[in-house]
């Protein structure tokens, strides 16, 4: 235990009398994660050098994390004589956790030019499955931002990384996700995304747009993710529905404000972007709804009666997207429209 700050010459003694008693794999303990690498390679290449029954014997490594170096210190074990590394998936363990499994083996195959001399005969491909299902066991998260394991390890949101991705995978990707048991790379839309990832995923979605056609939905992506972070498919699909079927605004709503309540008149404040630019206007009325639309009629000068109207999420979340749909009645003819943020 604690090789790290064991007297050497006691260490080497100690392993000597131990392979001498007929022990065919002896464990050389990071107990408390104290050594940075350089030190522990020299720690087994000592015992390597100074041990004369070494070799009847396989060298283990036992890392810990507490300065997030177990991994590291695992690796230059190997290089220096170390032919077994205990490890744990997710790099579980006491205090700061132990040497993570998944990190030494893709270390070993993704460098397969640098680790030439070594490999291990795990099933890379059970990687995501096995830590998903000990996470699940134990009832730890994995962080999102781990190596090989972690949510965000093979997902881009900055526009210049996705834009590489599309091009190129290999640009950004130093490991083929499903190598180890992830379906693809994600690109997730945030309001850091390009243009070129937009389209790419509406591609994917089905829709091929032209260059004013996605500058015109990349200003309603925009705005979408400044509020939501993360735009998800549900989201893109209600800014393609209103696109498609969008005709000329000849009004459009700039801002609107609300005053309700039990006990008192429910009054909205409306701002009409016109072609004079931005009308205010206000009134009361049987609730926000009908104030709403007595005040936009007061600036289109159209006296609207509204028939129905219905409201419901069409995305998940606090921050999702609605859709209202309303039927108002002018001169005895129906009007319909629909979509909204909120």
């Amino acid at each position: 235990m604690d090789a790290g700050r064991t007297e050497l010459a006691f260490l080497y003694e100690v392993v000597e009398a131990t392979i001498a008693a007929g022990a065919t794999v002896v464990n050389i303990p990071e107990t408390v994660g104290w050594t940075v690498p350089t030190e522990f390679g020299n720690l087994i290449k000592g015992i390597m050098e100074n041990v004369p029954n070494v070799d009847d014997a396989i060298i283990s490594v036992h890392c810990h994390n507490d300065l997030g170096l177990a991994v590291a210190n695992s690796l230059i074990a190997i290089e220096q004589g170390a032919r077994q590394v205990e490890c744990t998936i997710n790099g579980l363990g006491e205090r700061a956790g132990n040497t993570s499994l998944e990190e030494v083996v893709m270390a070993i195959r993704t460098r397969r030019d640098y680790f030439s001399e070594y490999y291990t005969e795990i099933n890379a491909k059970e990687i995501v499955p096995i830590s998903r299902r000990v996470s699940r066991t134990m009832g730890i998260s994995v962080q999102p931002n781990k190596a090989i394991v972690g949510a965000n390890a093979f997902a881009h949101s900055s526009g210049i990384h996705q834009d590489g991705i599309i091009k190129s995978r290999v640009t950004f990707e130093i490991i083929d996700p499903k190598e180890i048991g992830w379906k693809e790379s994600q690109l997730i839309l945030s309001p850091r995304s390009g243009r070129n990832a937009l389209r790419h995923r509406l591609s994917e979605l089905g829709y091929e747009v032209d260059a004013e056609q996605l500058d015109k939905v990349y200003e309603r992506f925009l705005k979408v993710a400044d509020k939501k972070k993360a735009v998800q498919d549900a989201d893109l699909e209600a800014i393609m529905s209103d696109e498609i079927r969008s005709i000329p605004a000849v009004y459009e709503l700039d801002y609107i404000q609300i005053v309700s309540g039990t006990r008192i008149a429910s009054t909205t404040t409306v701002g009409i972007r016109t072609e004079d630019g931005i009308v205010e206007r206000a009134s009361t009325g049987d609730g926000p709804v009908d104030a709403a639309f007595k005040a936009i009629g007061q600036v289109i000068d159209i006296q609207l009666n509204l028939i129905d109207y219905q409201i419901r999420s069409v995305t998940e979340g606090e921050d999702a997207i609605g859709e209202v749909s309303l039927k108002v009645q002018d001169n005895w003819e129906y009007h319909h429209g629909t979509r909204c943020q909120h």
